[in-house]
């Protein structure tokens, strides 16, 4: 994890050792929406994942979806073979 991206997994990681275990498990996703910013953050660094992790959150509402919902996968540019003659 980039040092900037763990500077903004602290007030998640804050929130999972205070405020969780008094709200309970309600999260309507899986894996649930801090778990998902941890890894957010984890795979894709601090502007994307912070970016992956609000927009999950903002998707957190009693009208909105439910069910497995995995953080998209890093993509890798593709490997570029040579040739030598």
């Amino acid at each position: 994890m980039t040092p900037f991206a763990t500077i903004l997994s602290l007030p998640v990681r804050a929130y999972r050792m205070v405020f969780s275990p008094w709200i309970g498990f309600n999260c309507r996703y899986q894996p649930t929406c801090s778990a998902y910013a941890l890894e957010a953050l984890e795979k894709h660094g601090a502007i994307k994942g912070a970016y992956l992790a609000a927009r999950r959150i903002g998707r957190c509402h009693p009208l909105g979806a439910s069910g497995y919902d995995p953080v998209p996968d890093t993509k890798t540019p593709p490997k570029h073979t040579t040739s030598e003659d």
